[in-house]
């Protein structure tokens, strides 16, 4: 049983996904900042508000003779932000990251002997494995 947890822990997307929310709340901190030191004030010159959840709200009338409030600026607002995170995830993050995995596969490729054949992609494996279970579960022929 712990050394399924264990397997389970140690596998890389376990690992990489305890970082990127790691990575994520700290990002968080840095939208939210530049949210409020830069965004707001801006929103504030052009719509009069302080910041995007008191911009373009539209009220609408209620059946008991109320209203009730669309609050378009808290969803912009909220665009806004997981755009700024995404932004900041793949230039910091992701686009170096690819950058290394590339230039690490080009350095492997340039130490593989020209005459030896590439080694088969995963698909490729998969396949083998599934025609050769076929054969074996194929019924014999009389």
């Amino acid at each position: 049983m712990l050394k399924g947890f264990r397997d389970f822990i140690l596998r890389g997307n376990v690992i990489d996904l305890a970082v990127a929310v790691v990575i994520g709340a700290a990002f968080t901190a840095i939208v939210t900042a530049v949210v409020q030191g830069f965004i707001n004030p801006l929103i504030s010159a052009l719509f009069n508000a302080s910041d995007l959840s008191k911009a373009l709200i539209v009220k609408i009338p209620t059946v008991s003779g109320g209203h009730s409030s669309l609050a378009f600026g808290t969803i912009i607002g909220a665009i806004i932000n997981f755009l700024a995170v995404a932004a900041v995830v793949y230039f910091v993050m992701v686009m170096p990251m690819n950058h290394v995995k590339d230039r690490l596969q080009a350095r492997k490729d340039a130490e593989t002997p020209e005459g030896e054949p590439p080694a088969p992609t995963d698909v490729e494996l998969l396949a083998e494995i599934r025609d050769l279970l076929r054969e074996q579960n194929r019924p014999p022929q009389l």
